[in-house]
Parts: structure tokens; C-alpha cells; sequence
């Protein structure tokens, strides 16, 4: 499957500045078995029940089947049914539509096609479900260009529901600008008009992208890649900002730093405007421009309006500070204190929950493998103190259901504590350096 995508890859780049062409002949049975292979069988499976390994037998002749409605445009992609997840940080909840197996298989094979087109396209200052790129990177860009560039001000911004309202005429017109295959295109329009099954009752869609979709990622960014990005970048290369502007951008979610306040205001008054062109508006409870970087606290000491105020980026919030000698500015992270709560929240659940279905061995060595995971995320550079807390109550929890197993208590916290040295709990370790030089 590599070769295959690596060949088209090679033919787009030979034609650069014209539109990539035969797309749908490439989604074959033999590019589809490929898929199928790699595809996780432990993910929840649509309306129709069928999973990966119910999809498996017979396969080839299904695949044979799905590739000529393809080519005959007999192709249509069943509902989604919707489930809702948790939003870290909040009470709301996250909606997500779950394809069925068979359009499973098409999605991704799209959003491969899709990836060998718009890779080269996209800036560099994008960086969600992108190969080679990941959230780290993101904020190690914010956190940098704070702690060396001339960055006094940030606009933290926030699209209001983008993925249920990314706009579908403006999505082909993106798409028919850089892809000449219509059968291609036409894929795409039904996977997006495709209805949704909710509490049993059928939604149309009108507009928006099934979020959790195998090609809902790459469509957003597509998206995003017109209505912000080079918009962005037209503004920089043509001098409507009078000193230093930064976008950083993951997926919906963005930071955008400046030198000067005009440039920020600028900006935040022109971005509504430019979203709502697009049929996208800004959540104004979540939009504002902070005053922020290494002169933001003496200014704000002469104004008597205290110390910066804090943002959130990708589960960190940024705040100013000082390196140990307190003379030199420093831009700090942490783990944001509302993501934070509601990890500690499931933690404290799933104890109380287990602790009468697993024996204590079991118990720590699951809660170690959400810890690592946690960690791994969450262990970067300024960080640690907060690990330890989230370690510190993450035993404590433990402790307390352990001893309301029954009336008698089990342990006391001395025999509570010898047991953790023979089954302890990870400790965390530093995973990501953030900071590069002095400033």
C-alpha cells in the first residue's frame, strides 16, 4: 500500500499546480484489503453490527462487490450512528459517528488519497493528523516563540461546534480546486451527506463532518486550510501586521501570538468575520487576546492589574514566570486544571467501581497502564509537580476504596504503604523537553 500511495505521491508532485486526477481508480480491491488488514477489529462497529471480523469472511468477494458500485456510482454509504463521549474539562458531552465497517474501509482509503494530495499544501504551522507531526510539537512551537520572540500579546481562540458545522458547498469547492476526479469528489459528497442514527431517529445532515470519522481529520484540515491558514499567511506575507504574528494551529483548536496589540486587535475583530464568510462563528466565552509574554508583567505591575493571566492550549495552560535565578523570564506549563479534575474523577470512579471485581495486584497494574499513558502525555518540561500530585491522589483513592471493601478495614496507611513497594505504582519521568535555549 505504501508503493501504491508513494506512486500517486510521485505523479502529484510532477504536476505541481495542476489538479491531482484519477483518485477514485486507485481505491481497488487490493488498496481496500490493505486497509482492511491494518484496521483496528476492537473499534465499535456501526449500524449494521458487522466488525472486522465479520467483514472477514468472504472478503474478497465483498471487496469486488464494493469496488464496482464504486465505479458504477451505485456506492452509498449507510447511516452513522451516534454515541456520546465525555469532554474532558466539562460536563458536556463529545458526539461521535460510528461508520459501518464497509464505509469504514472507503473513508480511509479517501482520506489516504486526500493525505498524498494536500500534504505538500499544507503550512507548517498546521499541525493535527498530520504524518511526522503531533501535539507535542504544537506546543513546543507556542512555548517557544513566547520564550524567544518578540510575543507580548495572544489571541486564544475558539470555533463554536466546527465539526457539526463545517459548511459542504465550501467543502467541494475546496476539494474541486485542487482534485479534478469527479467520481472522487462524488464519494466524498455521500460519505458527508450521510445521515446520522440517534436515539433511533434518523438526521439528515445538511452540513458538518461526522467527528471520529476515518476522513473527518483530514477534511477538517482541509478546511481549516483555506478559511485560516492561508489567510493567515496572506496577511503576514503582505504586511497587515506592523511587527511579529505566529499561528499555531492543531486540528480546530489554535493560539495566535503577537508583537503588538494593534496587530492582535486587528486580527480578533477581522476573524469573526472571516469565519462567518465560511459558515463558521467564534465561541466569544472562549475568544479573547491576553496580554502575555516577557514584558506583560512589569506592564501590568504598573497598572496595578497583577500578575498575566493564564491560556490553554491542548490540555497545558501557558502561564509567565521566572527560570530558578527569578531574573529571567520564563513561559511555564502545567497540566490545565479543569482536564486534570475530570481525569482524577474517572480515576476515583473506576476504583470505586473495581475494587470488589479485581484483585489489588490487577487493580494497580491497569491503573499503571492509564498512568503511563497519562504521563507520557502530560511529562514535559515544568510539568513534573503536578505529575506527582496527580500520582499522590491517584494513591490516596486507592487507599480509601480499598479500606470500604467491607466493614473491617484492610490495610493501615503503613501496611497500605509496604504493599506499594512490593506493587508499586509507576512513578512519572520527564517524556518531552519543551525548552531549547535562554532567552
Amino acid at each position: 500500500m505504501a508503493y501504491r500511495l508513494d506512486k500517486i505521491r510521485q505523479e502529484v508532485s510532477r504536476h505541481v499546480g495542476e489538479c491531482a486526477q484519477n483518485l477514485a481508480s486507485a481505491i481497488d480491491v487490493e488498496l481496500l484489503m490493505e486497509i482492511h488488514r491494518i484496521m483496528d477489529g476492537r473499534k465499535a462497529v456501526g449500524i449494521d453490527g458487522i466488525g472486522k471480523e465479520d467483514y472477514s469472511e468472504g472478503i474478497s468477494e465483498k471487496l469486488e462487490d464494493l469496488v464496482s458500485r464504486m465505479k458504477r456510482e451505485a456506492y452509498k454509504p449507510k447511516v452513522s450512528r451516534r454515541v456520546f463521549i465525555d469532554k474532558p474539562g466539562t460536563n458536556k458531552k463529545r458526539p461521535l459517528g460510528i461508520s459501518c465497517y464497509e464505509d469504514k474501509l472507503v473513508e480511509k482509503a479517501v482520506a489516504q488519497l486526500l493525505e498524498v494530495v494536500y500534504e505538500p499544501k499544507f503550512l507548517d504551522f498546521s499541525y493535527g493528523f498530520r504524518p511526522k507531526r503531533n501535539c507535542h510539537q504544537a506546543i513546543k512551537k507556542v512555548y517557544n516563540e513566547i520564550q524567544q520572540k518578540k510575543v507580548s500579546y495572544v489571541v486564544e481562540a475558539d470555533i463554536r461546534s466546527f465539526f457539526d458545522t463545517l459548511d459542504h458547498e465550501w467543502m467541494i469547492k475546496f476539494l474541486e480546486n485542487d482534485i479534478a476526479d469527479k467520481k472522487f469528489i462524488d464519494i466524498i459528497k455521500k460519505q458527508l451527506k450521510a445521515g446520522i442514527l440517534e436515539e433511533g431517529k434518523l438526521q439528515e445532515r445538511e452540513e458538518g463532518t461526522v467527528q471520529g470519522g476515518c476522513a473527518s481529520a483530514i477534511l477538517a484540515n482541509i478546511y481549516l486550510h483555506y478559511v485560516l491558514d492561508l489567510w493567515f499567511d496572506w496577511l503576514v506575507r503582505n504586511g497587515h501586521f506592523r511587527g511579529e504574528a505566529y499561528l499555531t494551529r492543531y486540528a480546530d483548536d489554535f493560539v495566535v501570538c503577537f508583537q503588538y496589540l494593534s496587530d492582535a486587535e486587528r486580527f480578533y475583530h477581522s476573524l469573526d468575520k472571516r469565519l462567518g464568510k465560511f459558515g463558521l462563528e467564534i465561541a466569544p466565552e472562549k475568544t479573547r487576546i491576553l496580554e502575555f509574554g516577557r514584558f506583560a508583567t512589569d506592564r501590568r505591575n504598573r497598572r496595578g492589574e497583577g500578575k498575566p493571566e493564564t491560556f490553554s492550549f491542548l490540555g497545558f495552560t501557558f502561564y509567565c514566570s521566572t527560570d530558578h535565578t527569578k531574573q529571567r523570564f520564563r513561559v511555564k506549563v502545567k497540566s490545565d486544571r479543569k482536564k486534570l479534575g475530570s481525569k482524577l474523577k474517572k480515576v476515583w470512579q473506576w476504583i470505586k467501581e473495581n475494587r470488589h471485581r479485581m484483585r489489588i495486584d490487577e487493580m494497580i497494574e491497569k491503573l499503571n497502564i492509564s498512568l503511563r499513558g497519562y504521563y507520557n502525555y502530560y511529562a514535559v518540561t515544568d510539568n513534573m509537580k503536578s505529575l506527582w500530585t496527580f500520582r499522590y491522589n491517584v494513591r490516596r483513592y486507592l487507599f480509601y476504596w480499598l479500606n470500604r471493601r467491607s466493614q473491617k478495614k484492610s490495610f493501615t496507611f503503613e501496611e497500605y504503604a509496604i504493599m506499594l513497594d512490593k506493587i508499586p505504582i509507576i512513578e512519572p519521568s520527564l517524556r518531552h523537553v519543551l525548552y531549547i535555549t535562554a532567552c
